[in-house]
């Protein structure tokens, strides 16, 4: 704002405010002051003057007082004894007896397009550009070498010569002449330079012994100490970002006291690069210096970036308390060690009452609900995207949010799995008054030509509490099939069939599917047709005899969302009529041969992709190299002839061009073939739990293990994913004995050689399942994991890697602190698998 004030503060007692005598001189210099210094800037007389350097202007002045008759009567004023308008904007400035001249100081002034101007006192000397400078930074002068020193936008220390900069051209004569060609004009040369790293904040040069001088460079997260060469005497990593700091003296030999201020509101003591100390400040310093005020020295002077000023010392006052001593008792050790186990008992029946998360409050702070539209939008969000031949429809969406207490920046975040999209899928409430509701909606619709793995949406909504603590909550909502699929005409035969048996007797399709009734066949209420909106069939046929349900397709994926929607209305449609025992089987042959096959492809997509993202390598380093070689050739001074080396680059970008567009187009392959994976993932799984009459829990952890990933990477994949996991779960609760127990599963997930390790594990994970294995989470893992095999002569897989590693650790030694996954007692006999023999 332009003031200039000059302080002679008196102490005073706790909490008493400033003193109006405190503040010797107020003036307003009009122009915003960049950087104030005191030296010998007069010609004619060795006393201190002030100069204040302005964005356009250098100004020199005169402090002067005049005795009053009492003190707060002294009067104070400054008077202007020079002043130099500048023709570039001012940055920061430094001063010095710049040559070594005696009795006097000299002026540097660094402009913001880099550019260092010298002033002898009231006349201007020279100025010097300094090379490759785009930034400004820091500038100081050494006086022990005569240098100047600044951190340069290339984030590296350079030290400039005095006599350098004297000698070099002058920067308003940046032309070359004929007497510079001729030799007159000297470049500017660096002195040193070292490369730190990052942008310097601040510069500062001491000298507390007579055979050297240490140069301080302040970082961002660093500062260093530097000799005079540029060498590292020593440097600190930052545990906070800096705003200040002052080495001020050096109180051992060899060392050196600096002081640090940082944003946390902390001022930091350092011996070299060791904390001595570390203090609590009211405000951010943006500037500290040490000095001794009315004899009490080692005063600490901060100022903060609102014009807050502060003189602080170190040091407390002695504390005479002393702590009483501690009556020694009697140690019993066995009453403590039943006290232990009581205390034990009691966390782990909480633990087991309250699981790891604490209960939730009777009343949520926030509900949210979301409701899906029976009827499709009247104007389709999805004009631009066309499926086929087929119009794609989309539907609305609301989410409703009802708080009780008052929210801020609430975000609500909604997803759905691809190829569906949405018209929005953030939102944020800036402020949510307490007990209100608000609404917000928006449409999904279908963008590409394959099927979605799941129907199910997700909205999630972040918050915060009043007391500052975060809280999360979600709610699940279901798209109609009729978003992604239409009424189709039924199919006689198909390469996939699946056979889902039921306790109870059959239902009309018409009943259970109303929107896909086809008009002219009313009469075939037993077979429905399903057309997806990417051209693939589906028939549902239900049997007229028996209480069973055929689902056939020609992509065996393609199953997946019909028999997940016809068990859903099934269920749906005896809970209406009252009926609670109704139950789905599946007895049939687990189609494991058909996985394996999507298996494969997803995995064979992922080797392509592997070996293209190589040779697209490979051809840029021999663009590079073509490049520099072609480089190489234009700047020779001597014309050579090219060698055919601009056709080989065209040659080399036309490649680089066609492997880019295959790896672009393999990707897509591989997320349309990995949501095909899941799909089929999701039907493995039901027909599993179908099979083994399996519970929700232990349908949750193969929904786990066979389906860890949302997004599939060449980095982390998920056929070695999901090997893990499942080589886990043979190892821990489908084992046969301790020795498979004892096996130590690699800790690196890497891309596998092929599939047939999974594929192997997979066939031994439902053999275990046949054989009675169940699975269930336990905390305690002391837990007897057996498993008790039918009767009948069922033989195991011997090619799984489980069964053929060596034995080399104690069983005992392993797993004593992580949760485990344990065997009850098997089911009744159950249906073999297809392809294990009995």
């Amino acid at each position: 704002m332009g003031y200039l004030r000059i302080f002679n503060p008196h102490p005073v007692k706790t909490g008493d405010g400033a003193q109006a005598e405190d503040m010797l001189l107020e003036v307003h210099l009009r122009d915003p002051i960049l950087q104030v210094e005191v030296g010998k800037f007069v010609s004619g007389t060795e006393m201190l003057h002030l100069a204040v350097l302005h964005s356009r202007k250098l100004c020199v002045y005169s402090v002067s007082g005049t005795l009053g008759n009492v003190e707060h009567g002294n009067q104070y004023q400054i008077k202007l004894m020079y002043e130099h308008n500048l023709q570039r904007t001012a940055c920061n400035m430094t001063y010095g007896s710049f040559g070594g001249v005696k009795g006097r100081d000299l002026i540097c002034i660094q402009s913001m397009d880099g550019m260092l101007m010298v002033f002898e006192q009231e006349s201007y000397a020279f100025g010097r550009f300094l090379p490759g400078s785009l930034l400004p930074g820091p500038l100081a002068y050494s006086s022990r070498t005569d240098s100047f020193i600044t951190v340069s936008s290339c984030r590296q220390v350079e030290s400039y010569k005095y006599h350098v900069l004297a000698f070099a051209t002058d920067a308003d004569k940046r032309q070359e002449t004929e007497q510079q060609k001729l030799g007159s004009g000297k470049r500017l040369v660096v002195d040193w330079t070292l490369n730190i790293g990052e942008q310097a904040l601040d510069i500062c040069i001491v000298s507390f012994n007579q055979s050297a001088s240490s140069v301080f460079v302040l970082g961002e997260r660093n500062f260093f100490c530097l000799k005079d060469n540029g060498q590292i005497r020593f440097m600190k990593k930052l545990d906070c970002s800096p705003s200040c700091f002052l080495p001020y003296c050096s109180v051992s030999e060899g060392t050196i006291n600096t002081l640090i201020g940082n944003h946390n509101h902390m001022l930091h003591i350092y011996q070299d690069v060791t904390l001595k100390w570390a203090t609590q400040l009211p405000h951010i310093p943006v500037a500290v210096r040490v000095g001794c005020l009315h004899d009490l020295k080692g005063v600490i002077v901060t100022l903060s970036d609102d014009g807050h000023l502060q003189c602080s010392y170190l040091g407390t006052d002695p504390s005479f308390f002393q702590a009483p001593k501690v009556e020694s008792r009697e140690l019993h050790y066995e009453e403590l060690d039943i006290e232990l186990k009581e205390l034990q008992k009691i966390i782990k029946d909480v633990n087991k009452s309250q699981g790891i998360w604490p209960m939730t409050e009777r009343e949520d702070d926030l509900k949210v609900s979301a409701m899906v539209s029976p009827k499709f939008d009247s104007v389709s969000q999805a004009a631009d995207v066309e499926v086929g031949t087929d119009l794609v429809p989309s539907v609305t969406v609301k989410v409703t949010l009802q708080n009780r207490l008052a929210l801020q920046k609430a975000k609500l975040s909604v997803y759905v799995q691809p190829p569906l999209v949405l018209t929005c899928d953030q939102f944020t409430f800036e402020f949510m008054a307490p007990e209100m509701s608000r609404t917000v909606a928006f449409s999904v619709y279908l963008k590409g030509s394959y099927t979605p793995s799941e129907l199910e949406g997700n909205a999630v909504v972040s918050y915060s509490r009043p007391s500052g603590i975060p809280r999360v909550i979600q709610c699940k909502f279901r798209l109609p099939l009729k978003l992604i699929c239409l009424p189709g005409q039924p199919s006689k035969t198909a390469s996939h069939k699946l056979t889902i048996d039921t306790n109870k007797s059959p239902v009309s399709l018409l009943s259970l599917f109303p929107g896909f009734a086809n008009q002219s066949e009313d009469d075939q209420v037993n077979v429905m047709g399903f057309r997806f909106l990417g051209g693939s069939r589906v028939t549902l046929l239900a049997s007229k005899t028996s209480q069973r349900y055929r689902i056939q397709s020609e992509q065996f994926e393609d199953l997946w969302l019909i028999t997940n929607e016809l068990i859903i209305r099934l269920q749906e449609y005896f809970e209406k009529q009252g009926i609670k025992d109704f139950a789905c089987s599946f007895s049939g042959s687990m189609p494991l041969q058909e996985y394996f096959e999507l298996i494969d492809h997803h995995f064979e997509l992922r080797i392509n992709g592997e070996k293209l993202e190589e040779l697209l390598s490979e051809r840029a380093v021999q663009f590079r190299a073509i490049q520099r070689r072609l480089l190489t050739r234009f700047k020779d001074k001597t014309p050579a002839p090219l060698q055919h080396l601009d056709t080989l680059l065209d040659g080399t970008y036309k490649q680089v061009i066609a492997l880019a567009d295959a790896v672009e187009e393999n990707q897509d392959s591989l997320f349309q073939s990995f949501t095909r994976l899941k799909s089929a993932t999701h039907l493995v799984i039901l027909l599993i739990g179908l099979w083994q009459k399996l519970s929700t829990d232990q349908i949750a952890i193969l929904e786990a293990a066979f389906l860890p990933l949302q997004q599939d990477t060449q980095e982390l994949g998920w056929e070695e994913t999901v090997d893990a996991a499942i080589s886990h779960l043979l190892k821990t609760c489908l084992s046969k004995s301790s020795k498979e127990q004892a096996l130590n599963l690699s800790s690196q997930l890497n891309i596998p050689k092929d599939t047939s390790r999974l594929k192997k594990h997979i066939t031994l994970l439902c053999d275990r399942l046949a054989k009675g294995g169940r699975l269930c989470l336990s905390t305690d893992a002391a837990a007897p994991q057996t498993m008790v095999m039918p009767v009948g002569g069922c033989t195991t897989i011997p090619e799984s890697d489980l069964e053929e590693r060596s034995i080399e650790q104690d069983s005992t030694e392993l797993f004593t602190n992580h949760k485990h996954l344990i065997v009850e007692t098997p089911l009744p006999e159950v249906s073999p698998l297809q392809g294990v023999s009995e």
